[in-house]
């Protein structure tokens, strides 16, 4: 049991609200006990005090505010798949009560101007925390190093493949320009863009199922042997996203001091065996949905402490446009929403611990990007809750989803553990599938980019 404080009422109270009866999630062990919030942070854990708000949270368990590092909004650009507002709220009601979103916009978001029109769409409309990666192009790699110290963005992102126009990063001489320039964590999408050119005979009309056929485990394999190796020459951290193949986790187990990764739901739940011959088209993604072997393996790594963090890529089409013909329809699946309901359901069927997922969806993206005060659930720090019931079963539904796409490859799916309410600085967001009057998100601030108040 959390120590009693029994100061905490006259010195410190009355607080702003009090988390009443739950099993939280701390640092160092799961405890049944109140959480006390004044001012948007962590007043008190423990104790009995007066607070103008109390949640009774009995049968719930409370953990720190997830964080979801890979989301594509769509905004600017491609509004009627999403927005940052629709993302966002999709975010929530998931859960999630913070998102880093991705530069493949139009306009990219690849220069100081981007950036802050971003933040200013995002004011007032994004129902979470956020940051913007700034995508690295041939014509601002060496101005990488500056635009990575921007407010409110995540670092750098390089697309190596499968991207359009001025994002696409695929030469190494190029690669080493941009990893040269600057020091926070670059994020990479790994996937050898000379391979997949040499093999687009690999594509079968009509036929999805050819898609990882085409995008075989040695067009991502090459990739990352190659960013591991320009890391090192270069001395610079990298973060492979949405790793697919186990033998590129083993291969990361020997860089482990210039690399991270990341795995998403989709890939630790769908085997391409089952998932392509029912879904078809909309199972199509990049790095894509592969054998069940392929997700297998990536349990076994998960086991050996891989990855580092979770991520959802969610990345929105439409279903019209998704119901074209292969390989004409486009790869990306929405996933914001489902990436928390999905993990607590290997939670439940015992393919990892509560606290394993805590370390890969908060405290690893806290300690991997340096974000201040978000993370854990400790006093002082962000009052950003996600709280679940770890025993709820239920399925997941059309009408439940408010992605402006209007699907998910997990609809229809039964499942245990579900998101009851999303926190975010104090501010009660969600609640049961409810949300409040009025979004309230902030851009995330990193040890990278923050000054401290003097």
């Amino acid at each position: 049991m959390a120590p009693s404080a029994p100061f905490i009422g006259d010195q410190r109270g009355p607080f702003d609200l009090a988390l009443k009866g739950g099993s939280v999630v701390l640092p160092d062990g799961t405890v049944e006990t109140t959480v006390y919030v004044k001012g948007g942070t962590i007043a008190a854990i423990g104790g009995q005090a007066d607070a103008a708000r109390t949640i009774d949270c009995t049968g719930l368990t409370i953990l720190p505010g997830v964080i979801d590092t890979q989301v594509h909004f769509r905004e600017p650009g491609a509004e009627e798949n999403e927005n940052l507002e629709s993302g966002s709220r999709a975010a929530v009601l998931g859960g999630v009560t913070g998102v880093f979103e991705m530069p493949n916009t139009k306009p990219t978001t690849s220069t100081p101007e981007a950036v802050a029109d971003k933040l200013a769409r995002a004011k007032g409309r994004m129902w979470c925390e956020h940051a913007f990666y700034v995508g690295a192009t041939v014509d601002n790699a060496d101005q990488c190093g500056e635009l990575e110290k921007l407010p409110g963005t995540a670092g750098i992102k390089v697309f190596m493949g499968s991207s359009t126009g001025s994002l696409l990063v695929s030469e190494d001489s190029m690669l080493e320009r941009v990893l040269k320039s600057g020091r926070r964590r670059v994020a990479i999408h790994a996937e050898d863009e000379t391979r997949l050119k040499e093999r687009m005979g690999e594509r079968v009309e009509g036929d999805p199922s050819s898609h990882p056929v085409w995008r075989d485990d040695e067009t991502a394999l090459r990739a990352t042997t190659r960013v591991l190796h320009l890391a090192r020459k270069t001395g610079r951290r990298v973060h492979v996203l949405h790793i697919t193949t186990p033998a590129e986790l083993a291969l990361i187990t020997q860089h482990r001091d210039v690399a991270s990764c990341e795995l998403t739901p989709q890939h630790l739940t769908l085997a391409g065996e089952d998932a392509y011959a029912r879904l078809g088209t909309f199972a199509q993604m990049n790095p894509p949905i592969r054998s069940g072997a392929h997700r297998d393996g990536l349990w076994y790594w998960v086991s050996q402490g891989l990855p580092d963090v979770i991520g959802s890529d969610h990345a929105p089409h439409s279903k019209e446009a998704k119901a074209r013909t292969y390989p004409a329809s486009p790869s990306g699946m929405p996933g914001v929403q489902t990436l928390l309901p999905l993990m607590l359901n290997h939670v439940a069927h015992h393919r990892l611990t509560l606290r394993r997922l805590v370390d890969l969806t908060s405290a690893g993206p806290q300690r991997l990007f340096g974000l201040v005060r978000k993370g854990r659930i400790a006093v002082g720090y962000d009052a950003d809750f996600t709280i679940v019931d770890l025993k709820a079963q239920w399925t997941i539904k059309e009408e439940w989803l408010a992605s402006r796409c209007g699907w998910s490859p997990f609809t229809g799916n039964t499942i245990t553990g579900r998101p009851v309410g999303t926190i975010i600085r104090g501010h009660q967001v969600m609640w049961e599938g409810t949300l409040a009057d009025k979004a309230i998100g902030e851009p995330f601030r990193f040890d990278a980019t923050d000054r401290p108040a003097g």
